[in-house]
């Protein structure tokens, strides 16, 4: 029997990860990612970043260590994705509120 994917589509996928990434914690974002690999055939998914099938399950467990940075911008550029900087927004101190 033949899995069928459902249609990924990118902007609502960065949304998802984005929201994951932005609350810096580490398993959460594995979390995400792995949950975002479902929607993926793992074995095209392994034929694009070089990786084993089994080696892009086990980074993307929630139980598991946590996977390095190669890894995870393999994944995500076979996703379609990329990551990008911006700064952080901060909350007016309170020294810059009293001037």
């Amino acid at each position: 029997m033949t899995k069928t994917y459902r249609p990924v589509i990118p902007s609502n996928l960065a949304s998802e990860l984005n929201m994951a990434l932005a609350s810096a914690e580490p398993h959460r974002i594995c979390k995400a990612i792995g949950n975002a690999l479902a929607d993926f055939n793992i074995s095209e998914m392994a034929r694009e970043t070089g990786l084993q099938r089994q080696s892009i399950y086990r980074a993307f467990q929630t139980h598991s260590a946590l996977p390095n940075f190669t890894t995870v911008l393999a994944v995500l550029t076979a996703m379609g994705l990329q990551i990008k900087v911006a700064p952080k927004r901060q909350r007016a101190s309170p020294r810059a509120a009293r001037s």
